[in-house]
């Protein structure tokens, strides 16, 4: 995994082929967002590599951080992204990406230690706000629900496609309120797992409200060069594979709840028998 990311970091630094939405072509100032979104990535991912010598990561969390890293890298600068322009489905794909797949990959790999380790004071006011952030839940959910059927509005959607500066920050947009969400999702305590689970139950609805919208719909709503079929797709893309994640990630906390539960009794009991 550590030469896979090492592979990925060059990828991101040295010139790639030329294609629609690429780092270098003949028209580098009109690609600064895509730089600079390279820029960030790599830093992130370095700055994580060199935290873990000062704070190493449990094995499943660096492998959780790298393998989400590797899909930003696919799902931002790999040929996806040039097929979302044309097509409604790739476009939701792309967006799942980020909302079901990486963002709660990052959650558990929990990289805030590794960061922090290298960071130090620099940066203590963000890492402050994020884990105040966390308490919050339901909030974090709202957030990334507007968030959501925002940039699914038919003006915001259609200028991510035609302005490079908002298409990067809708990206950012979906991947830093994503990762918020699933991080206070997954790591409630016992008291916040009702409102974890309320957090993850409304975001199953209402994005399966908008899947159903996109499937069900009888003409565009991205434009008249998209097909009605097209954005049926990612109508279905939307409401069964992201429903399915939420399912799983509720379930997953759920089960946690219940089983902390029955260690505490088990506990509880022993210590009544010894007394």
């Amino acid at each position: 995994m550590r030469w896979a990311a090492v592979s990925a970091l060059a990828a991101l630094i040295l010139p790639a082929p030329v294609h629609a939405h690429g780092l270098f072509d003949a028209h580098l100032l009109a690609r600064a967002p895509l730089l600079l979104t390279a820029l960030l990535v790599a830093t992130a991912w370095l700055l994580y590599v060199v935290g873990a010598r000062k704070v190493p990561p449990r094995r499943h969390e660096a492998l959780c951080f790298h393998s989400a890293m590797l899909l930003v890298v696919f799902a931002v600068f790999g040929p996806i992204d040039d097929w979302a322009e044309s097509s409604t489905s790739w476009h939701m794909t792309q967006h799942m990406l980020f909302i079901i797949v990486i963002a709660p990959l990052w959650a558990l790999a929990r990289p805030l230690p590794q960061w922090r380790g290298v960071t130090g004071r620099l940066a203590r006011p963000v890492w402050t706000a994020i884990l105040r952030a966390g308490r919050y839940p339901t909030l974090l959910a709202l957030l990334h629900g507007a968030v959501i059927w925002i940039w699914h509005t038919p003006k915001l959607y259609v200028l991510a496609l035609d302005n490079l500066w908002w298409h990067a920050f809708e990206h950012a947009c979906f991947l830093f309120t994503g990762w918020l969400f699933w991080w206070s999702a997954f790591r409630a305590n016992p008291k916040q797992v009702p409102q974890a689970l309320m957090a993850v139950l409304l975001t199953l609805m209402h994005t399966g409200l908008l899947g159903a919208l996109l499937t069900f719909g009888t003409t565009s709503f991205y434009g008249e060069g998209r097909s009605v079929q097209d954005q049926q797709l990612a109508g279905l893309i939307m409401w069964v594979p992201g429903g399915l994640i939420y399912l799983i990630g509720g379930g997953w906390i759920a089960w946690r709840w219940l089983l902390r539960m029955w260690r505490r009794q088990q506990a509880r009991g022993a210590s009544e028998e010894i007394s």
